[in-house]
């Protein structure tokens, strides 16, 4: 048997979980339980645009409680995943909060803010015995504040698109994604040709993330496409883990890199 830390890995990673979005996963997660132990990490919205309260839907509380004991990673993504700060009044955050996404919530935050929703989000997963070591922030957007704040947490890691960093200093740890915009027709059509060139490029990394949104479930051009590439990836030896499993299999190897 190949050993995990020379393995090459893949990390399955399903954005914005929440009451609302659990519909749109619930087929692609039931087949991928049927292709047998394939651990995967959900990243978990408190409050989803402010009515979708975990708090108050206790079946999918059990269902992610489920989810732990079976191997997942649940990760702290965002507290409300909605930007409802001030409007922008330059022309880089124009573009950032609204053309980009209008859903960085993290994105202008202070310090002082940061950390009151972090504690929140900390303090739920807490209630509800769920380990936490990562914090994912909406579209991977975090102000200053929101990495100072980072810092003050006992959180292991964080986020963007193509890096974890290992917290509390931010150390950075290559780990290439591929993901869809899927919102429209072309879109999906031009997400399927870039993730085809780049999964190419890729085929020497030693890990993959993919980030899967509800958005992709909701076609199935994208949904067949995510399952197809998920099994493609296993046939050809990738051993499927969490981000926390990843990067505490790694983290030797990673201190002495950096």
């Amino acid at each position: 048997m190949v050993e995990p830390m020379s393995a090459p890995s893949l990390l399955l990673v399903l954005h914005d979980v929440a009451p609302h979005t659990w519909a749109d996963y619930q087929p692609f997660v039931e087949a991928v339980d049927a292709l047998g132990e394939v651990p995967m990490t959900w990243l978990v919205v408190p409050d989803f645009h402010r009515h979708n309260d975990l708090e108050a839907h206790p079946g999918l509380r059990r269902l992610l409680t489920g989810r732990v004991a079976r191997g997942d990673e649940l990760a702290l993504h965002g507290y409300f995943h909605c930007d409802d700060e001030p409007p922008p009044n330059t022309p880089r955050d124009w573009f950032m909060r609204r053309i980009y996404t209008r859903e960085g919530e993290f994105y202008t935050l202070s310090q002082d803010a940061a950390l009151a929703r972090l504690r929140a989000g900390i303090e739920l997963f807490h209630r509800y015995h769920w380990p936490l070591e990562g914090f994912v922030a909406p579209a991977w957007l975090m102000s200053e504040g929101t990495r100072r704040a980072l810092r003050q947490l006992p959180l292991s890691y964080t986020s963007d698109p193509q890096h974890l960093f290992r917290l509390p200093d931010f150390t950075p740890v290559d780990a290439p994604g591929l993901v869809w915009s899927a919102r429209s027709a072309w879109r999906r059509g031009l997400s399927k040709l870039v993730s085809d060139q780049r999964e190419q490029r890729l085929r020497q990394a030693p890990v993959i993330r993919l980030g899967l949104h509800p958005v992709d479930m909701r076609h199935r051009f994208a949904r067949d496409y995510w399952l197809h590439t998920l099994k493609r990836l296993l046939d050809q030896g990738r051993m499927p883990m969490t981000k926390a499993r990843w990067l505490a299999l790694h983290s030797d190897r990673i201190g002495r890199a950096a």
